[in-house]
This record gives C-alpha cells, structure tokens and sequence, in this order.
C-alpha cells in the first residue's frame, strides 16, 4: 500500500532517517499510513521507543489530527538501550522535530505501566523486549483498543520470542486478526479472525525460519554464507 500523503510522509521520513534506529522506510510508511487512518486527536502508545525514530514518525501523523503518542521506555542501563543518555538523545529528537507538545514520556516497563493504566487508545505500536513474556504481556493492552484498531508489532517473524509470542497468542486468538507487513513489522486488527486471516500467519512461518537461520550466520560470523544462501547484505539482524 502507497502513502495516501507522500509530501508529508516524505518530509517526516527526512527527519526520522538521521535518528539511529532499526526502521526502515516502508516501516516507517506502514506506521504513519496506518496512523493517518485513524479518527480526530486520536491517543496512539508506542512500546519502545530507544532514540525515537519511530515516535517522530507517529507523532508527525498523530500532530496533523490534533492526537498525541505516548511513549512507554523504561530506558534501561545497557549496552543495547543505553540508559539515561538514550533518553537524553529521545527526548532532544523529539524536540529537534518539533514534537515535544505531541509526545507524552512514560519511562516505565510497560508491563509494569499497563497495570495502572486506564485510558482508551486508538493505535498501538509494540517494538518492547523481544521475549515470549513481554510480548505476551504488551499484547494485553490491545483490551483498550476499540474494533478495527492497528496493533503494529516490530520484529515480527524475524525475532523467535516474538514470533512465538504470535503463533501461541495470536493464531488461536478470537479478538486479533493479522493484516500484513512490511519487512518483520506485522500489522493486526482487532477483530474476529477469518481462517484467511489465521493462514496468513502461517505462511509467514518459511520466512521466520529463514530469519533465524540469517541471525545464526550473523553470530558464527558468516556474514558471507548469509548473503549467498539467503541474500541478507549487513552485519545486522534482519528487522
């Protein structure tokens, strides 16, 4: 699917390309077209934000309709997430862009945050720790998500506890139906599951076995073996 605003789109993209992060542009466009679905001062969450590539792109389309993003990183200490000066390097992204009236922070786990929460939202974007539980557990907030709504999960069919996450809570799931996806970010619904929408997971299943095999090479240091078997050009993981 195109973008229905490439101007837009286009110059969000310009600003959200400088901040590092693992989100490609045809992400990047799934998130701020899906987005642009959604109805006046629409309340998106994102799970996950590290130096907020991808919050500048939710909060752009979030700003045109008067909506706001709240944040949910706990900004641990860590080689991977960096702690305090990965929230430093967030937060000046964020106000670089222009952002910082749109984007709400709440630095907290968000298993731990969604006990207490209590808002409706529009739009969720999950990108948190990539493990079985935690994927488990942000599923839950989707009880807050009206019908119809975006539930987009970064590292889909590319991550083995997310994508074990999907096929046990997902598959067999009642209220989620799986859409599509560009690269290893999944869109759902909420929704009642067709048997098309149940298949359409397991298809992907080829695809997430091939991934894994790209991140074994990755690790033994077979960075070459991984671009003549599976065509995956770069040191890092496919997301």
């Amino acid at each position: 699917m195109t973008t229905c605003r490439p101007a837009e789109f286009a110059a969000t993209w310009t600003v959200a390309s400088t901040i590092p992060g693992w989100l490609t542009e045809a992400q990047a466009r799934l998130l701020f077209d899906t987005a642009h679905e959604l109805s006046e001062r629409p309340l998106i969450v994102e799970i996950g934000s590290h130096q907020g590539k991808s919050t500048v792109v939710l909060a752009s389309a979030a700003r045109a309709m008067g909506g706001r993003v709240v944040a949910v990183d706990p900004f641990v200490d860590g080689r991977l997430f960096g702690g305090a000066s990965t929230r430093t390097k967030f937060e000046g992204n964020v106000a670089a862009a222009d952002l910082d009236g749109v984007v709400e922070l709440l630095p907290d786990y968000s298993t731990r945050a969604r006990t207490t929460w209590a808002r409706d939202i529009d739009y969720l974007y999950i990108d948190g720790k990539h493990d079985y539980w935690t994927l488990s557990d942000d599923l839950k907030w989707a009880r807050h998500l009206p019908s119809g709504a975006p539930i987009l999960v970064h590292d889909c069919y590319s991550s083995i506890g997310v994508t074990l996450g999907v096929l046990v809570k997902v598959l067999p799931s009642r209220t989620i139906r799986y859409e599509r996806r560009a690269g290893s970010l999944a869109l759902f619904r909420v929704g009642r599951p067709t048997l098309q929408d149940r298949l359409r997971i397991l298809r992907e299943v080829p695809w997430w076995l091939r991934n894994v095999a790209v991140k074994v090479l990755l690790r033994l240091r077979l960075r070459a073996v991984a671009a003549r078997v599976f065509g995956h050009e770069g040191p890092y993981d496919p997301f």
